[in-house]
């Protein structure tokens, strides 16, 4: 079939064949297919949508674009699985749930991406580690995983090239947020993986993609039911993305956030409780644990004993860190020059947060990026997040801004001031 009648297939709400999903996306892949058709593509589904099974197709097809990872032949004692988040501010589950589930007997290759729009990226966290190479051989994948557990990395070129060029036609063309394709761009990488299973993480709130329960209901459900289509074990949670995650927001800071908790300096915290939530979901999955109260014994004996924190630090000197980074963070982490209070100027009780406005706000001060390939700097952010809820008086912190530059911080203090509701 050629391209063009493939698009006025799907724009007129037809089936479209195994067969013709397959064509299509190798002319992505070769670039037989133009950028014009691709967007021509993405809008028809916009306004047809996909049906399960094209959907399923279009993953799968997506996925055979590249190369797939294989772990047979390693001869692993336990279960390959990672976890899938929708994206959000102060959101670095990652790093703390990567080397919990290696320290349970799980073997995690996380695949992950960078911070665009209001949304922070895990690659960018980690790269404001010395030394730290997302860039590695699929080989060397292989080996860190096998040999650490885990290993955090940036996506192959040859893993889901069709993704990558598909992505940022979509990108510019309005047509990120179409279902069917945000769901076949996230398990087509998840499936190149070599998973067991899969937890998806799907965030709900004023700072998240999905802004209320019946979005993420619905990418729930298309995930889930692709997902059994394509042969994966994919459960999903929902969380709350009305407040940041963490207490601080910014790469370096949530390096250091994530360590507190591996080296038992914060014991509790909403990251915390995300995190062995989704833990305790893929061990449950692949048999580790019996029932989520002996996950979550599993997950804080890990914890609590320093193995989840020897797992992350055999990880990260793999990948090229420094071998006593974890037990000095702060002499290698980049750090900003001025720390400056935003301090409250009403009493009563933090009744909201704009989060995606403090998102917005925190690509303005280059922790994050408005597009691909814009620099970052990963000493600025903000910390010491008043949480909701909280009583506060006026002249309390509501943040603390992490800046390498004082120009325009006035008005930065005050754009900021604005997104804590307090009443």
């Amino acid at each position: 079939m050629l391209t063009e009648e493939f698009i006025q297939r799907k724009k007129t709400g037809k089936a479209l064949s195994d067969a013709d999903i397959q064509a299509f996306v190798r002319g992505i892949t070769d670039r037989s297919v133009s950028n014009e058709q691709i967007a021509a593509f993405a809008m028809a589904v916009n306004f047809q949508d996909m049906s399960p099974e094209e959907t399923a197709s279009l993953t799968l097809a997506m996925r055979d674009s590249g190369v797939s990872l294989g772990w047979k032949d390693l001869s692993l004692n336990g279960p390959v699985v990672d976890k899938h988040s929708t994206g959000g501010v102060g959101d670095s589950v990652s790093l703390l749930l990567a080397p919990l589930l290696a320290a349970c007997g799980c073997y995690v290759p996380m695949i992950s991406g960078r911070g665009l729009g209001h949304t922070g990226g895990t690659l960018d966290k980690m790269e404001s580690i010395p030394g730290y190479d997302i860039n590695i051989p699929l080989k060397k994948l292989r080996d860190v995983v096998k040999t650490t557990g885990m290993a955090i990395i940036g996506q192959s070129d040859l893993l889901v090239p069709a993704d990558r060029r598909f992505y940022a036609v979509r990108d510019t063309t309005a047509t990120i947020d179409v279902l069917p394709l945000i769901v076949a761009s996230i398990l087509s990488k998840k499936l190149a993986e070599g998973l067991d299973a899969l937890v998806m993480d799907i965030k709900v709130g004023n700072g998240a993609f999905m802004r209320d329960i019946k979005q993420a209901t619905a990418l729930a459900d298309r995930i889930s039911k692709t997902a059994k289509l394509t042969g994966l074990r994919c459960n999903t949670q929902f969380h709350d993305m009305n407040q940041p995650l963490a207490s601080c927001a910014g790469n370096a800071l949530e390096v250091r956030h994530a360590v507190q908790h591996l080296t038992g300096e914060i014991t509790e915290s909403r990251l915390l409780d995300t995190t062995l939530s989704l833990g305790q979901e893929l061990l449950v999955m692949t048999g580790l644990a019996e029932a989520e109260w002996d996950a979550q014994i599993q997950l804080l004996q890990a914890l609590q004993s320093g193995k989840a924190l020897e797992h992350w630090q055999q990880s990260i000197t793999a990948l090229g860190a420094p071998a006593d980074f974890s037990e000095k963070p702060e002499a290698y982490l980049p750090q900003a020059r001025y720390q400056i209070e935003v301090r409250s100027h009403k009493t009563g009780r933090l009744q909201s947060i704009d989060t995606r406005q403090l998102g917005l706000w925190l690509v303005k001060m280059k922790a994050g990026r408005k597009k691909a390939g814009d620099s970052i700097d990963p000493a600025v952010g903000i910390s010491d997040i008043q949480a909701l809820e909280n009583r506060v008086a006026v002249g309390d912190i509501l943040c603390v801004l992490h800046l390498n530059d004082r120009n325009g911080s006035h008005d930065l203090i005050e754009s900021m001031r604005s997104c804590f509701v307090v009443r």
